[in-house]
């Protein structure tokens, strides 16, 4: 059994829906498993908005230096620093952008879909090459999400993106280097990055709720490669490990 009968075994003994992208960027290998398939995204819009907001500054002249108020009442728990700040701060889109990347801040993350708009950002989904994934709700909008409104993402479209990261092609080749800056500050690296030698560079984002965990990201070997991981009503330490193990793998096999 070779090494992606094994993962693909792997994968299919999971509980839950999974899905699996991989391609190596100097060969174009490719394997999937589920990679057009839609998962509930958790935090992983975030990465996809941040480009949307990169394209908007680059071809709508949006001043990342324009600050937005940020209510007591927006505040919301989880990941960020954002919720922690006195009063009602206001802070800067770029910074706002960072916080959602590097730490996952959810009130920065719903801060910035409020200001550059939910159906806004579908249209520049599009343009960027998304056709599946969606930025569709706020977090922690629960009167949405009982409705069934849900964010998605395709671990296929997640790959294509920082595909073109990788090449200098997402919006422009500055875009590309600005984006895959701030991709590679990630601070949440008990994933991807986990297993691999320390201070490796991973240009990742992950993303995590109740029974789902998410990660998507570059890996810099000395054959550099994509690789995307996702799971709904899974069982997250479980697939956690999958990853970690898979990612060193694979991270091995890109070094040989």
């Amino acid at each position: 059994m070779n090494m992606w009968e094994e993962l693909f075994k792997e994968l299919e003994g999971m509980r839950g829906k999974v899905g699996f992208y991989y391609k190596n960027l100097v060969t174009d290998e490719t394997v999937g498993f589920h990679e057009d398939e839609l998962f509930r995204a958790a935090s992983i819009f975030k990465f996809p908005l941040f480009a949307a907001m990169v394209y908007e500054k680059e071809h709508n002249h949006v001043d990342f230096s324009e600050k937005i108020k940020i209510l007591e009442s927006e505040k919301i728990p989880g990941c960020g620093a954002v919720q922690h700040m006195t009063g009602d701060p206001s802070v800067d889109i770029l910074t706002l952008g960072k916080l959602m990347i590097t730490i996952s801040d959810n009130t920065a993350a719903n801060a910035l879909a409020r200001h550059f708009g939910i159906e806004k950002m579908k249209g520049v989904f599009e343009k960027l090459g998304m056709k599946k994934t969606r930025l569709n709700r706020c977090l922690y909008d629960f009167e949405s999400e009982n409705k069934g409104i849900m964010n998605v993402f395709t671990p296929k479209e997640m790959g294509e993106l920082l595909e073109k990261i990788y090449k200098r092609t997402l919006i422009s080749k500055e875009a590309s280097e600005f984006i895959e800056d701030i991709l590679l500050k990630q601070q949440i690296n008990s994933k991807i990055p986990a297993k691999l030698p320390y201070a490796f560079k991973v240009a990742h984002k992950t993303g995590e709720e109740e029974k789902t965990t998410h990660d998507v990201g570059i890996v810099y070997a000395k054959e550099p490669f994509i690789v995307c991981f996702a799971s709904n009503d899974t069982d997250v330490p479980t697939f956690e490990s999958f990853m970690r193990d898979t990612s060193y793998k694979l991270f091995c096999k890109a070094e040989a």
